[in-house]
């Protein structure tokens, strides 16, 4: 991505080097923890992820200082990039809510180094980025992209940029109702049932993102050669019967709760060709 013109954004916080101390065992589960939980389970993320450590989380040491390796070059530059992709995505979502007759609230962004503490409860790196829609703030420990070029064969700054473009895509849908209603609905129907609809929110997410990506690239150019693919790439490199192929050999698809591989990859590809929120409407949509 081509971001020499761009500018940073104002809403980033960085918690870097800043994070939970484990206690030595029998350390309760407080109401946050449990509401992350909640969350996680939402998004589709294995809540034991959260329960399982809960320890790291007796106030007020979550975010005490504690000793961490000096930050590299390489890790600044990819923080500096990451805000720069905020800013980006504030830059396309204000006018397009602004052509709607709405005003467009922007997202914090929290940089943080194994865990930190969020309005959703205390965060942690191994549930991968997240948006916290208590507080409005996606959740970002920079060892993700790491990992989504190690594990998940994801390289490249753009397939970054659409981790975070997926992300802001929830707060977009916060913004809209759309996380509330889904959320009220999944509470009353089958498990299954509510699989289906967690499905859609994170396909519709994907296509916000690619919303994001089409009108970057229609007024800033910011996009480069192989850009596309690697965001194709990255969006297929996380669904759900390519990540329980990966973990256990086999896939369940009435357990997905982000979509396939093929699901994802083609509703970013439906938002960056069209641009259109409407071309976004996971939920009407009788096939995904």
């Amino acid at each position: 991505m081509d971001f020499r013109n761009g500018r940073e954004s104002r809403n980033v916080e960085d918690r870097r080097g800043q994070g939970g101390r484990r206690l030595g065992g029998g350390g309760k589960i407080g109401i946050g923890t449990l509401i992350l939980a909640l969350v996680a389970m939402y998004f589709g993320i294995d809540p034991s992820l959260v329960l399982n450590t809960a320890d790291v989380a007796a106030p007020p040491a979550v975010e005490s200082p504690r000793t961490a390796s000096p930050r590299t070059e390489a890790e600044d530059g990819m923080a500096r990039f990451v805000s720069m992709v905020l800013a980006d995505t504030e830059d396309t979502w204000g006018p397009i809510f602004k052509a709607g007759g709405a005003q467009y609230r922007e997202p914090g962004l929290v940089l943080y180094t194994g865990a930190t503490r969020s309005a959703c409860g205390v965060g942690q790196a191994e549930m991968g980025p997240f948006y916290c829609p208590a507080d409005g703030k996606v959740y970002l420990d920079l060892s993700f992209f790491d990992e989504l070029h190690r594990r998940f064969g994801a390289p490249g700054d753009f397939a970054q940029a659409y981790v975070i473009a997926h992300e802001v895509g929830h707060h977009v849908q916060h913004l809209l109702g759309i996380l509330d209603k889904v959320q009220q609905t999944r509470q009353q129907v089958s498990e299954r049932e509510a699989n289906q609809l967690s499905v859609r929110l994170e396909l519709q997410a994907d296509c916000f993102a690619g919303v994001w990506a089409h009108h970057a690239q229609r007024a800033r150019q910011v996009l480069e050669a192989g850009d596309i693919e690697e965001g194709l790439a990255a969006a297929s490199a996380v669904g759900d019967d390519r990540m329980q192929k990966r973990a256990q050999g086999y896939a369940v698809p009435d357990s997905f709760t982000h979509g396939s591989a093929a699901q994802r990859a083609r509703w970013f590809g439906n938002g960056l060709q069209s641009g259109a929120l409407r071309s976004c409407d996971t939920f009407s949509a009788s096939s995904l």
